[in-house]
């Protein structure tokens, strides 16, 4: 059940370019929204295990938002960061919380609504976000202004530093600027996890719908869970446009909600 990483940028390249405090803030908080929403789907899924009967996450002390508790160090630290720096594009993950299902009161259903509660946690983070966005005191035009720079920052061309000294230049006018922009970041991050852990492939946490709806074996449940991540990682590259045209359209709903 572990929470997938998923974030792009353009492949790297040479540049000069010289970055500003408050671009500096920025890139730090769009990163720390990206770790922090990973660390609430993850404690949801424990706090939900916990509340169907499973103690496994409170013992092993990890319902909490301690990072220590959650980073991996090769798969959220390392091998991301490599990746950035080779390609551009970074692909991840955290340490799973881990639960016992036989614990749950409902042997059935139960697994299913564990698996749940972390993108349910997600798109609960983005409703709040956005609606905190929409009772901000600014003008509709300076909203969209701010919405197509975001947009920029994160799928345009250009350098990552550049494309976000542009995104700083629209939230430098005044407090409620600002606040709508990371209100933005954290509306996106929120939406791409809950989007992709829905996705039905093991072990992302949409596959347990498919374990509660179709009638498969344990054994290949198991098989499923262990070897998943193989299937996993070629149905990201092979479904790539419909993956991202799927994110699109639910992050675009939320979009137009903080409007």
């Amino acid at each position: 059940m572990a929470s997938v990483l998923f974030c792009a940028a353009p492949p790297p390249s040479i540049f000069v370019f010289t970055i500003m405090p408050q671009e500096f803030v920025l890139i730090g908080f769009y990163f720390l929204a990206l770790l922090y929403s990973v660390i609430m789907h993850e404690v949801s899924h424990g706090v939900m295990a916990l509340w169907l009967g499973d103690m496994t996450a409170k013992y092993a002390d990890r319902l909490n938002l301690n990072p220590a508790k959650h980073i991996d160090p090769f798969g959220s630290i390392f091998l991301p960061a490599l990746l950035i720096i080779t390609t551009g594009s970074a692909f991840g993950w955290a340490k799973p919380v881990p639960y016992n299902p036989y614990n749950l009161k409902d042997q059935k259903w139960g697994p299913l609504w564990v698996a749940l509660a972390g993108p349910g946690s997600n798109l609960l983070l983005a409703t709040v976000a956005s609606l905190f966005a929409f009772a901000l005191p600014l003008s509709q035009l300076a909203k969209q202004d701010i919405v197509a720079r975001f947009a920029q920052a994160v799928y345009g061309g250009g350098s990552f530093f550049e494309r976000f000294g542009s995104l700083t230049e629209a939230l430098s006018g005044s407090l409620p600027q600002v606040l709508f922009g990371l209100l933005l970041i954290i509306i996106f991050w929120n939406v791409v996890l809950a989007c992709f852990n829905l996705l039905p492939f093991p072990p992302l946490d949409g596959s347990k719908l498919l374990y509660v709806l179709f009638p498969i074996r344990e054994e290949t449940k198991v098989w499923l869970e262990h070897y998943g991540l193989f299937f996993l990682l070629f149905a990201v590259f092979l479904l790539a446009a419909p993956i991202s045209f799927f994110i699109n359209i639910v992050l675009s709903f939320f979009i137009r909600l903080a409007l």
